[in-house]
C-alpha cells in the first residue's frame, strides 16, 4: 500500500491529538494506558509525540475511553486550529479523511 504524504493540516491535527492525550493521561504513567487501551506503548508513545498523525479510530477510541475522553471532545479538539493561526486551506478533503 503506498500511502501518500501527510499534508500540514493533518500533521497539525496529529499533534494537537498527542498534546490532548498527554494532558488527558495526565500523572497516569503511559505503560498503564497503553496496555488498558490494548495498544503498545510504543504506539501511545508516538501519537502523543505527534509521530503518527493519523493514528487508526480504534485505537484512538480505545485510549480515549481508557481516558475518559468522549470522541466528541477528541474530534473537537484534533480540528480547533490554534487561535490566530490562519487555515492553510479549506481542509475539507483532509477532515473528511479517516485514517488507517
Amino acid at each position: 500500500m503506498v500511502r501518500l504524504p501527510l499534508t500540514s493540516e493533518e500533521v497539525e491535527r496529529g499533534q494537537r491529538l498527542g498534546a490532548l492525550l498527554r494532558r488527558a493521561r495526565g500523572g497516569r504513567s503511559m505503560l498503564e494506558t497503553a496496555l488498558d487501551a490494548r495498544v503498545s506503548p510504543e504506539t501511545l508513545r508516538k501519537i502523543e509525540s505527534g509521530r503518527v498523525a493519523t493514528p487508526a479510530f480504534q485505537t484512538i477510541a480505545a485510549i480515549a475511553d481508557v481516558l475518559g475522553l468522549s470522541l466528541d471532545a477528541v474530534w473537537a479538539a484534533m480540528n480547533q486550529p490554534e487561535p490566530g493561526v490562519e487555515p492553510a486551506g479549506s481542509g475539507r478533503n483532509a477532515s473528511e479523511r479517516l485514517a488507517s
